[in-house]
């Protein structure tokens, strides 16, 4: 069998999935796991176009794997041009590894006066990893940082994040809860063999 486009992507779950199996302490594994997503996005070749889709109207989360445990998720979003999220949280860990284009993200913290921006914000370039985790505040909002041109970014989660109930923030620190689900319509099944 020849070698599949999305090799880099298998190679990845699985090598995710054994570090899981490894049950590192959570820093250990922000730490490992940034390092194996860094391989990942050092080349985009093996992002089919399907899942690098932008949307007129919203950013698009295109599930690539999920783990049939629900320890972890891998997800590219497509941001086009201009396009943002809403200030929300995600209530379990993450890694954002830029792809293509570039983001920017502002963290938040919630106090008695409401939301209040944490640092300057953060610009990913490609290859650069940022990590999230609930423990140290997990708040933020992300925007693609050109306003004429797509970016995408691979999202890896510590759940099935399509279907983890968090919310979303107003100004004055009120949330709302929502499950944000996938964008994913009649796509290739990236995970048969057959693909080449």
């Amino acid at each position: 069998m020849s070698q599949s486009r999305y090799q880099p992507l298998r190679e990845f779950v699985g090598n995710f999935a054994r570090l899981l199996d490894a049950t590192p302490e959570q820093p250990v594994l922000l730490q490992q796991g940034t390092l194996l997503l860094k391989h990942l996005i050092a080349s985009d070749e093996w992002l089919d176009a399907d899942f690098a889709r932008p949307s007129l109207e919203h950013y698009q989360q295109y599930l690539l794997y999920a783990d049939a445990r629900q320890r972890f998720s891998v997800v590219s979003f497509v941001w086009g041009p201009g396009q943002s999220t809403p200030i929300h949280d995600h209530r379990v860990w993450g890694l954002i590894g830029m792809l293509r284009g570039a983001e920017i993200s502002q963290s938040y913290r919630r106090d008695s006066h409401g939301l209040q921006a944490v640092g300057a914000p953060v610009r990913l370039a490609p290859g650069d990893v940022e990590r999230l985790s609930p423990d140290e505040g997990d708040i933020h909002r992300v925007s693609n940082a050109f306003p004429d041109r797509t970016s995408i970014s691979i999202h890896v989660y510590g759940a099935n994040i399509g279907a983890v109930s968090r919310a979303v923030y107003h100004q004055d620190g009120s949330e709302k809860h929502f499950i944000s689900g996938y964008n994913n319509r009649l796509l290739p099944n990236i995970w048969d063999l057959s693909h080449a």
